[in-house]
C-alpha cells in the first residue's frame, strides 16, 4: 500500500473536495516537534542531534458523526526498530488527545482501535518512516467515546502524537483543526511539500 511515497494526503484531498461539505467533515494537523510540550530535540543516544521528525495528517469524520478516520505520514521516526541502528527514534506509540483524555491508540499499546480493528501500518520501503491509516469508531476509546469527544474535535481542542524510546510523553504533534471546503484544495501544495521534503530525507 505504501510501495513508494506519492503526495498521498493530496490524494486524499483531491478525493474529499468532490464531497459536499455538509456530508463530512476534514480535519487537518501538521505534526513537529516544537509542538510538543516541552518541545522534543531529538538527539542519538550519544547525544549527537538525529533529524528532526515531521508528518501531515488528514481526519475524516462521517456525517453521522460516529466515525474519525485517519490517515497520517511521519518521517524520521522509526517504525520498524530497523530503519535506523539508533534506538531512540524507535516508535512506541501513537494517539489521538481530546481535552484531558487519551482517545484510540492508533498504533502500539494500549491499542483500542478494535471495533473493528481497521488499523493499517505501512513503514516506508526506503528511509525512515511510515503511513499510518485508521478508523475510530463510535464504541473505541481509552475510557471515552468518540461521542464525548466530539466538541474537543471539532473546536481545535485536540492533537495526534507520536511517542518514541527517546519521547515517552512524545516526539511529534499536531493539532487538530477543521479545514473549510475552499481550504482544502490548498492541502495539495502542502502534501507537495511534504514529498518534496520526503525525496530530500530519503
Amino acid at each position: 500500500m505504501f510501495r513508494r511515497f506519492v503526495p498521498l494526503i493530496a490524494v486524499a484531498v483531491v478525493t474529499l473536495v468532490g464531497v459536499s461539505a455538509s456530508a463530512q467533515t476534514i480535519l487537518f494537523a501538521q505534526l513537529t516537534n516544537a509542538a510538543e510540550n516541552p518541545p522534543a530535540v531529538p538527539t542519538l543516544q550519544n547525544g549527537q542531534p538525529r533529524p528532526a521528525s515531521f508528518g501531515e495528517a488528514v481526519f475524516i469524520l462521517n456525517a453521522a458523526q460516529t466515525e474519525l478516520s485517519v490517515d497520517v505520514t511521519v518521517f524520521n521516526i522509526d517504525f520498524t526498530g530497523t530503519q535506523t541502528t539508533d534506538p531512540n527514534d524507535n516508535l512506541l506509540n501513537a494517539h489521538i488527545h481530546a481535552g484531558p483524555t487519551v482517545t484510540p491508540s492508533t498504533n502500539g499499546a494500549p491499542f483500542n482501535n478494535t471495533t473493528p480493528n481497521e488499523g493499517v501500518t505501512t513503514p516506508f520501503t526506503t528511509g525512515v518512516g511510515g503511513r499510518f491509516q485508521g478508523v475510530w469508531n463510535a464504541p473505541e476509546g481509552n475510557n471515552t467515546t468518540l461521542a464525548l469527544q466530539l466538541t474537543h474535535i471539532l473546536n481545535n481542542r485536540s492533537y495526534i502524537n507520536f511517542h518514541t524510546v527517546q519521547f515517552g510523553g512524545g516526539e511529534v504533534r499536531g493539532n487538530l483543526a477543521v479545514v473549510p471546503e475552499p481550504s482544502a484544495v490548498a492541502l495539495l501544495g502542502a502534501a507537495g511539500a511534504l514529498a518534496l521534503r520526503r525525496r530530500r530525507h530519503a
